[in-house]
């Protein structure tokens, strides 16, 4: 139960440092995505005490929405009428927060539709794993694949989320399946890790739409909350 509470609390305050980016105007036209970054990473510093990542610091926009994680693509300059997504990793009193969303820079109808579809995929996505309690994370990817293209786009990640906890967390080797959502992860997702505990995860949704060049992300935990059992 500690270890529910700290996640979800330091998730609250990842949503509250988002909040606060939109209401100091960070993401403008004219801004860069480092410049973005770094204005982020400083906010996140003065009002929540946070001075640590345990990922990079991701703010794409544009042409870069569609890049998935491990690319590191040129900084670009958010925009008129862009869409930019933000996914950082905050370190709260030693809990890791893992959180993506996206913003609409104007009102192009298609870039606030794909915001608003993220949304909505990822919560299909806790409603299947909620519905099985033997979901693999390979059985979930593919579903989460079925939902991109059931809503008219393309899923633009080779995962859809990864475990959790508390830093430094459980190291991930790059081929280790088991720690991922993703093809070839093939054990029930509902287990416990090497240390005995509970496995607790992060689903994130990438959609991309190629042909027009721009893409969005969503990303929270996914097994606690409500509606869940812990």
């Amino acid at each position: 139960m500690v270890r529910s509470e700290r996640l979800l609390d330091a998730q609250a305050r990842a949503a509250s440092l988002f909040a606060d980016v939109e209401a100091e105007g960070i993401l403008v036209p004219g801004v860069s995505e480092e410049q973005a970054s770094d204005a982020i990473r400083d906010l996140a510093a003065s009002r929540f005490g946070v001075s640590r990542h345990w990922h990079k610091r991701i703010v794409r926009a544009g042409l870069n929405t569609l890049v998935p994680y491990r690319v590191n693509p040129p900084n670009r300059t958010i925009a008129v009428d862009d869409i930019v997504f933000l996914d950082f990793g905050p370190i709260f009193q030693e809990w890791e927060a893992d959180f993506g969303r996206t913003y609409v820079i104007g009102d192009d109808p298609l870039k606030i539709k794909l915001r608003d579809d993220l949304a909505e995929v990822w919560r299909a996505g806790r409603e299947f794993f909620l519905a099985d309690p033997e979901v693999t994370g390979e059985r979930l990817y593919t579903h989460i694949v079925e939902l991109a293209a059931e809503t008219g786009w393309e899923f633009g990640g080779s995962i859809a989320g990864h475990l959790v906890g508390q830093f430094p967390h459980e190291k991930i080797a790059g081929d280790d399946t088991e720690s991922y959502i993703a093809p070839g992860s093939d054990r029930p997702m509902r287990r416990r890790d090497r240390a005995g505990q509970i496995c607790h995860w992060i689903l994130e949704v990438h959609l991309v739409d190629r042909e027009r060049q721009f893409g969005g992300f969503f990303e929270e935990l996914l097994d606690l909350g409500p509606g869940t059992s812990a």
